[in-house]
């Protein structure tokens, strides 16, 4: 319990083919992932986690069928209205180009983080159309406006200035990284932030991925010497 990762970012994989594995639509898959989020966001909660970020929808995701996107979007609508934020006392922040989502996600985003500012014992960030290519983009020119008009000088631009640019600009970077389902690859998901985390797969589709999955996944992690370049040795003689 004392090396429980302070942020823990999640890809949450496997919906669709949990669903048609069980002759079902890929829409019922979605649902299920809902029940597993609740789960996670609870025993997060229990464990001391501080930060939680769940990648809900990407910006590749636009691709998909209509009808599929429809269905998520309905989702987020209705699982914005789950009282687990209130009563595990969870803040809810979301991060990615919202001007895509129909006003009426939007219009519900806002409210659930208005509602939920004040809860203090974690925070769940869902990033919904969200890519890391396009929030690097964005802070790139972002940051080569000021240049251009003269607020900053290209000396000025460091790794410090580009983070606090970015969209995750107001929590830590994600200690570990989990993505269930299966594949073993990051999927344009917090390219930046993910530098030094701690990488973690596993086969287990998101529908069915509970508390002892979690629990497996964290103890992973703790068995893991985090050294950020340094050596071994270096990290061993910064504990004593």
């Amino acid at each position: 319990m004392k090396r429980i990762p302070r942020h823990i970012a999640i890809i949450m994989d496997g919906n669709g083919r949990w669903a048609t594995e069980r002759g079902k639509e890929r829409s019922y898959g979605h649902q299920a992932g809902v029940d597993a989020v609740r789960r996670i966001t609870s025993e997060c909660t229990r464990l001391g986690v501080e930060y939680l970020t769940l990648y809900t929808f990407s910006t590749e995701n636009w691709n998909r069928p209509a009808d599929e996107i429809s269905a998520l979007m309905g989702l987020v609508l209705t699982s914005l209205e789950d009282e687990i934020f209130m009563k595990n006392n969870v803040r809810f922040r979301v991060i990615g180009d919202l001007n895509r989502l129909p006003e009426a996600v939007r219009a519900k985003l806002h409210e659930t983080e208005e509602h939920t500012a004040a809860n203090t014992a974690m925070t769940m960030v869902v990033a919904l159309s969200y890519s890391s290519r396009w929030e690097i983009t964005n802070t790139a020119r972002e940051i080569a406006r000021d240049v251009a008009a003269g607020r900053l000088q290209p000396g000025d631009v460091t790794e410090q200035l580009i983070s606090s640019r970015l969209e995750t600009r107001f929590m830590p970077d994600p200690d570990l990284l989990i993505r269930t389902g299966g594949e073993l690859r990051i999927s344009n998901y917090l390219l930046w932030q993910i530098a030094y985390s701690e990488l973690y797969f596993c086969d287990t589709y998101w529908p069915d991925f509970d508390e002892e999955a979690l629990h497996r996944a964290i103890a992973s992690y703790q068995g893991r010497q985090r050294r950020f370049g340094k050596t071994e040795a270096q990290v061993e003689g910064q504990k004593q």
